[in-house]
């Protein structure tokens, strides 16, 4: 897998998420969160934040969850517009690999966490993983 997040310190034990019977996720993907508590693959910019993948599912198992972090600090690739330090980042999916972050829109909603290097598209970096979802409406 292109882009994984990699783990530098572990601040949150991680938890399980229901998942599609048949899906597979790999070992430092970003997933999206859809209703109930069900991880699922990132598909468009700013999607619900779901957590970081902490233990590797294949297709062939029949597990109906997958491993989780929601915290602690990762290294990811910058998506399309780079990031920037102490700036809010969210999903690139629509316009970049799907495991991408960049700095999260103006009044946007979902957010991913909390860069902590700025790095221009492409280039690895540092950032927290705090999913939040605000509600400014």
């Amino acid at each position: 897998m292109a882009d994984e997040h990699d783990l530098l310190v572990e601040t949150e034990v991680p938890i399980n998420f229901l998942k599609a019977t048949g899906d597979a996720f790999e070992q430092g993907q970003i997933l999206k969160m859809t209703n109930p508590m069900t991880a699922a693959l990132a598909a468009g910019d700013g999607d619900i934040c779901a957590g970081v993948v902490h233990t590797e599912v294949t297709a062939a198992e029949a597990s109906a969850s997958v491993s989780i972090y929601r915290g602690g600090i990762f290294r990811a690739t910058a998506g399309v517009a780079g990031v920037t330090l102490g700036e809010a980042i969210q999903m690139d999916a629509a316009t970049s690999p799907a495991n991408r972050l960049v700095d999260a829109d103006v009044n946007s909603e979902q957010i991913v966490g909390i860069c902590l290097e700025t790095a221009s598209t492409g280039v690895r970096f540092v950032y927290e993983l705090k999913p939040r979802a605000v509600d400014l409406a």
